[in-house]
Formats: structure tokens, C-alpha cells, sequence
């Protein structure tokens, strides 16, 4: 998907690029539910800094703007993501969006950062990138998690979308996804990247 962002917003303290409707017109047999996959943001419009950019957290991402080397990063814009194509029943909604919500990325020079964690003490922590209203936007969809569902608490909507992230991590850190979002791997990998990256 080739998408412009309307909007960023953040319900419930989970950062979400949201896409207008009318975005949606090509796709619209796509099944609604959870997803994971990989975006990319417009290099032009906007540049990711890690931490120089984020909220300290203990989930934010490295400094990825350059590598181990000093040269720039080509995979800066590139995040694994988890998002969610459909009507969210909990809100009502009558019109069909896409909500996409940046993870932190996979680095071959920084430690992984933990995804948010449930607490008993404290309200979950999600990954934050900052404002990128208004930039074009590449998505990869990878894969299917689950329908959507409706909830009888905000509480339970929070707790699902955290093990949706979990599940996206997880499920993009095996062998055969890992490269879309690293940059390696077999040449219908590269070819997939390289239509990303593509602005």
C-alpha cells in the first residue's frame, strides 16, 4: 500500500498513524483485522533519530541514524509495524480506516528494546516516534493476527493491542520476514524492499 497520512494520534497512549478512508478505495476487499508488516516513511518529508527524537522510555529505540561505521543508515524509515484494518467495533466506528502503529526497528548494531510489558503499577508503555503527520507512507502487509473484536473495557482493548505487538515482533523476527524489514535476504525480499523504500 502507497498511503499519505492524515493524522497521528495517540487514544490511549498508543501512537497510531491513521489513513484517510478514501486511501482505502483499492483495497477494499482486504479482510478487516489485525496485521503485521513493514512501513516505511518518506526520507524526504521526514528523518528518524532514535533517541534524539523519542521520550526516554525503557521501550524507545537506539540511535539509528547512522552505523557502527558513521555512514547513514538506509533502514532509518523502515519499522516493523502492527496495524489494524477495519471498523473497531469499540469505538463504533462507521467508516472503514487503517490504524498502523510503528515498532521499534530491527538493528544489526543496537541491542533489541523490549516491547511494552503489563504492569500492575503502571499504565502499558508503547513505542512513540514523533509527530510525522503528513508523510507519505509505504506499507507492507505480511500478515494476518486476528479479526477484530469488540471489548467490555478500554482496559481489555489495551491488554490485546500490547499482545498484538508482541505477536507482530515475534512473528517478524523469524528467518523468513526478517529481512524486509533489515534489508536482506532472498531477491523477492530485496525487490519487496526496494518497492518500500520507493518514493
Amino acid at each position: 500500500m502507497n498511503l499519505y497520512i492524515h493524522r497521528v494520534q495517540s487514544f490511549l497512549g498508543i501512537p497510531t498513524a491513521n489513513i484517510p478512508p478514501d486511501s482505502l478505495a483499492p483495497y477494499g476487499d482486504v479482510e478487516s483485522g489485525v496485521y503485521y508488516g513493514v512501513a516505511a516513511l518518506d526520507p524526504s518529508q521526514f528523518k528518524y533519530k532514535g533517541n534524539r527524537d523519542e521520550q526516554n522510555g525503557p521501550n524507545d529505540a537506539a540511535d539509528l541514524n547512522t552505523t557502527a561505521d558513521g555512514s547513514e543508515d538506509e533502514n532509518e524509515n523502515v519499522f516493523p509495524c502492527v496495524l489494524s484494518i477495519g471498523y473497531n467495533p469499540f469505538y463504533k466506528n462507521t467508516v472503514r480506516s487503517v490504524e498502523i502503529h510503528l515498532l521499534p526497528q530491527f538493528t544489526s548494531h543496537a541491542a533489541p528494546k523490549p516491547l511494552p510489558q503489563k504492569t500492575t503499577d503502571q499504565p502499558t508503555r508503547f513505542f512513540r516516534v514523533p509527530d510525522f503527520y503528513g508523510t507519505r507512507l509505504n506499507l507492507l502487509v505480511l500478515g494476518y493476527i486476528r479479526p477484530e473484536f469488540d471489548y467490555v473495557s478500554l482496559e481489555a482493548l489495551v491488554e490485546d493491542i500490547r499482545v498484538d505487538c508482541e505477536v507482530a515482533r515475534r512473528s517478524l523476527e523469524r528467518p523468513g520476514y526478517l529481512g524486509y524489514a533489515k534489508g536482506d535476504g532472498k531477491r523477492e525480499v530485496q525487490e519487496a524492499r526496494e518497492w518500500l523504500q520507493a518514493f
